[in-house]
């Protein structure tokens, strides 16, 4: 489902030929499996957003090889990306990134809009949705007549509109409190059993990686495979 190979990024600062090489990842390799939930956990600075990036296809590489879905995606253009993206991947970001002018339907349902579904299908898909996540009593609020946790819910229900089997998630708990967090990881284990998905997140939180199937540990940008943290919370 997920499978990276050798990975390797680094940039460079100082001025032309006397340039210092950074690295930011070093021989990463992981693979993980259909339905599962994998968690990356580290420090700041560890390199868990590059990692990330590279395999959502809005960084590239300096080396390695990335598979997912069993597609080769290690050389796409951004045309290709971005058409992969649409196809199968989902995402869940720590600042929610919804659009403030419209509402939750409409945030939701923006997805499916790119993708070309006729509006009466969409409106179906939309409303099954929020009703799985919740929402459906709060179709009609803008993100600032939400709270926290409904804001993610939103993310959630964003991410999951188009169907993805890949969902990645960048802290996705990290501006909530211990009680939604509970909450949104209770969410994202039952959609996780319910609908199979396979979910990458990355975070520095024990409590996010305790729900997971498998976790790895990046440190200094060096990726090894650990057992899973117990939650402290």
């Amino acid at each position: 489902m997920i499978k990276v190979e050798n990975l390797n990024h680094s940039f460079f600062v100082g001025k032309k030929n006397q340039e210092k090489e950074i690295r930011v990842l070093k021989n990463v390799s992981l693979q993980i499996n259909k339905g599962e939930i994998a968690t990356v956990v580290g420090r700041s600075g560890s390199g868990k957003s590059t990692l990330l990036n590279i395999i959502s296809g809005y960084l590239s590489a300096t080396s390695g090889n990335i598979a997912l879905n069993e597609h080769d995606v290690t050389n796409y253009t951004e045309k290709k990306w971005a058409q992969f993206r649409l196809e199968h991947l989902g995402f869940i970001f720590q600042s929610f990134q919804l659009i403030p002018s419209i509402t939750t339907f409409e945030n939701v349902e923006l997805p499916l809009t790119l993708k070309g579904v006729a509006p009466k299908k969409r409106e179906k898909i939309v409303q099954e949705m929020l009703e799985q996540v919740g929402l459906q009593e709060h179709a009609n609020h803008y993100p600032n007549e939400l709270s926290g946790g409904q804001q993610q819910r939103v993310s959630i229900a964003r991410a999951l509109i188009t169907n993805p089997s890949i969902i990645l998630a960048d802290e996705p708990t990290g501006s909530l409190d211990s009680e939604t967090e509970r909450e949104i990881l209770e969410l994202i284990r039952k959609l996780n059993k319910e609908k199979g998905i396979t979910f990458f997140i990355i975070t520095h939180d024990d409590y996010v990686a305790a729900i997971s199937d498998k976790t790895y540990e990046l440190h200094d940008g060096v990726l090894k495979e650990g057992s899973v943290f117990h939650a402290t919370k």
